[in-house]
């Protein structure tokens, strides 16, 4: 009966305490050697920390990180375009947004699991359905076989690729730098995660405690092909977004290009389904990519609740294939409209963002915010 996940990341482990909460044994296989995050901020949207609180680890992650209570889009000057306040989604949940170190959320997550049921070391090399169970092979040799098989294995993921072939993992054209700063940052910005947008570019920053700041910044991959270095186009943005580099390590950044997974109309099979990137992956431009993992693993623990595991498996897709599709439409087109280049097409961007009603943003933040219904 015990349960094999594959990967050890923020799926992975939101899917162990979600069988945990149920008394359903399981196993997380996880290739890294260590449980060492590499990795800079990440915010935890109110849809995820309603999660959360359901596994009693809310808490615990509100206080390792920082509130967001407004979230602005502006221009490269920091002027802002567009501005939501997230008040009344505190009000009703009683949570908020929460801007936390990667490495302090795994830890989080990896207590509450606990690291007794990881094993590390085991890159999956290769996977088969041997009569009733599932035999996996890693590639330090050994083999491990089960009845039912949890692939949280990210956007390359092995068992998606041995088992649902009709995958396509799309490149977004664009690359990504990331760090964390020790900064002061003005008081004004503590509780906000601001974005600017310019052209082919732009420049993100959110406080995630009392000492660090986690930005971003992201060019078109052309750009990014001229120079491999972001600091002249640094000088493009606010003098904030140079002196928040500036005070980041260059040996820190992290640099990445942005894949998504084209959506997918098949996640499970026979005792076997996908979770998180696995199979959803998006760009990160609605910052929901690690929220709808753990909604995945939400939704699946409240089906636990009324299903065998193997009912589990197959009708926990039809429950959140229709909001994890419309996070990777939806961030896909934004991430394009972020980045247009004609001054025509931006001016056009920036006048409809200044003048778009309030409501029409608080609406489209209802539907992210709400969890899917079981």
């Amino acid at each position: 009966m015990e349960v094999a996940i594959i990967g050890a990341g923020i799926g992975g482990l939101t899917t162990a305490l979600a069988l945990k909460q149920v008394n359903i044994p399981f196993k997380i296989y996880e290739s890294a050697p260590l449980l060492e995050v590499v990795g800079a901020g990440i915010i935890i949207a109110n849809n995820a920390m309603q999660a959360l609180s359901q596994w009693g680890i809310d808490e615990p992650v509100a206080r390792l990180g920082n509130r967001v209570s407004i979230m602005n889009l502006t221009r490269p000057d920091l002027t802002k375009l567009s501005s939501n306040n997230l008040a009344s989604f505190e009000y009703r949940t009683g949570l908020h947004n929460v801007a936390i170190h990667r490495a302090d959320l795994h830890r989080v997550l990896v207590e509450a699991v606990g690291a007794d049921h990881i094993i590390l070391g085991k890159r999956l090399k290769n996977i088969a359905k041997l009569g009733s169970a599932y035999s996996m092979y890693f590639e330090d040799g050994t083999k491990v076989d089960s009845e039912y098989v949890v692939g949280a294995d990210g956007l390359r993921s092995r068992v998606r690729n041995t088992f649902f072939l009709e995958n396509e993992i799309r490149d977004a054209g664009q690359t990504c730098w990331r760090g964390v700063a020790d900064y002061e940052l003005p008081e004004a910005y503590h509780h906000e995660l601001n974005e600017a947008w310019g052209k082919g570019m732009r420049f993100g920053f959110v406080r995630l405690n009392t000492r660090q700041i986690y930005w971003y910044m992201l060019l078109d991959s052309q750009l990014a092909d001229i120079r491999s270095d972001i600091v002249p186009f640094l000088a493009y943005f606010h003098p904030l977004a140079a002196a928040l580099v500036q005070a980041t390590p260059k040996e820190s950044w992290i640099m990445a290009p942005l894949f998504d997974l084209k959506p997918l109309q098949q996640w499970s099979r026979d005792g076997l389904c996908l979770m998180g990137d696995a199979a959803h992956a998006t760009t990160p431009n609605l910052g929901q990519g690690a929220c709808q993992a753990i909604e995945d693993a939400y939704v699946f623990g409240q089906l636990l609740q009324r299903y065998s595991i193997a009912d589990t498996i197959d009708v926990y897709p039809s429950v959140r294939m229709k909001k994890a599709h419309y996070i990777v439409d939806t961030s896909w087109r934004i991430g394009k409209l972020a980045h247009l280049k004609n001054p025509f097409a931006v001016s056009l961007r920036n006048f409809v963002m200044k003048n778009t009603p309030q409501w029409v943003n608080q609406k489209q933040l209802e539907k992210i915010f709400t969890l899917d219904k079981v």
